[in-house]
């Protein structure tokens, strides 16, 4: 005799799996899918992450590499520096003993300063601005303070030795004396004696 459950199971009766067999079976498949499907997320985000850390890797490769083409040749400029200034103190001596600097030796030798400054300045060098500039600690080096009523208070008065820039880095900071304003009248000075 049939029961109602065997009549809800369409009359299958013993033909059909035991739900009791299936379940565990299921969850059994259901958390190995479960465990896989975490590992393989796992391993995406390590992929993303190494992708992102080889990305950030080569951007700074390619920027220590700019810089290396950029400034790889300072040492070698940082020593030419002496011998402009070298080149430049001749000049001036030789201006001044020759009244009018017009020998062939004075003219030589100002058109070799040019042609090395020239050469200088393709590779980017530039010399820094300083007679009449506001003093820049960045970019001027002071050996000293001097009074004047004419040059305007921490502003440059004179360049004892020219500064140099690389692009945009600093090869030589400039030595310079710095206006410490006008020169203050005391009570003393001005007393008659």
């Amino acid at each position: 005799m049939s029961t109602i459950n065997d009549l809800e199971d369409g009359g299958a009766g013993e033909d059909t799996p035991n739900t009791a067999t299936v379940d565990p079976l299921l969850a059994e498949t259901q958390n190995a899918l479960n465990s896989k499907t975490d590992e393989c997320n796992a391993l995406n985000d390590k992929y993303l992450r190494q992708a992102a850390e080889f990305e950030n890797y080569k951007r700074l490769a390619q920027r220590d590499q700019r810089d290396q083409i950029k400034f790889g040749n300072e040492q070698l400029l940082k020593e030419m520096l002496p011998v402009i200034d070298n080149l430049e103190r001749a000049l001036k001596a030789a201006r001044d003993s020759d009244k009018g600097g017009r020998s062939a030796l004075v003219q030589g030798v100002d058109l070799t300063l040019k042609q090395l400054s020239g050469s200088l300045a393709k590779f980017g060098v530039q010399a820094i601005e300083t007679i009449g500039q506001v003093f820049d600690p960045t970019t001027h080096q002071a050996v000293a303070h001097v009074p004047s009523d004419t040059v305007l208070s921490n502003h440059v008065i004179e360049e004892f030795q020219k500064g140099y820039r690389l692009h945009e880095r600093m090869l030589r900071a400039a030595m310079v004396s710095v206006s410490s304003g006008p020169v203050a009248v005391t009570d003393q000075e001005t007393a008659p004696n």
